[in-house]
């Protein structure tokens, strides 16, 4: 029977794991028909994704962001450990979160991408952000990271959705 520590390695290491998909499922379609057209293919399958995963957080749309919010920061990898959540905003209209950690990002970087090839992986890897609170009925957008930004990760926008 595997113990905590080694449960949260294969945890870890399935996320990098993702992440290192992610890349080689890229870098495939990029050498086959271009940056932009594989982006946008990977993009919408990830988003597909997040439509599923999203609607555990259904029940929450449309105004109650408190509530989504320990839902989703109550729900964080190894007890947020995997990506450091923080909330920098709540209020009745949004939830701005801060992921601090991503093993994706880490995976990237230590899998030896350039900061533009990883910048562009965290643009596609949010489309499951994307997919998560549009398919749960709010209004989703995501500062991910990038080379000029600070050391965090993602910062998620969530909104009451708008009519």
């Amino acid at each position: 029977m595997p113990n905590e520590d080694d449960l949260r390695q294969r945890l870890y290491a399935a996320y990098k794991h993702r992440g290192m998909i992610y890349w080689h499922i890229f870098t495939e379609l990029r050498d086959e028909i271009g940056e932009q057209r594989a982006k946008a293919i990977l993009k919408r399958a990830i988003y597909k994704r997040g439509l599923v995963t999203g609607q555990k957080y259904a029940p929450y749309a449309p105004d109650d962001l408190a509530g989504l919010q320990e839902a989703f920061v109550g729900g964080s990898a190894d007890d947020g450990r995997m990506f450091s959540p923080r909330v920098d905003h709540i209020d009745a209209n949004g939830v701005d979160i801060t992921h601090g950690t991503c093993p994706l990002k880490e995976a990237w970087h230590n899998a030896g991408l350039s900061d533009a090839d990883c910048a562009t992986m965290c643009e596609i890897a949010a489309a499951v952000d994307s997919g998560t609170f549009e398919g749960a009925g709010f209004d989703f957008h995501c500062d991910t990271w990038n080379p000029a930004s600070d050391d965090t990760c993602c910062h998620l926008h969530i909104r009451r959705r708008q009519a």
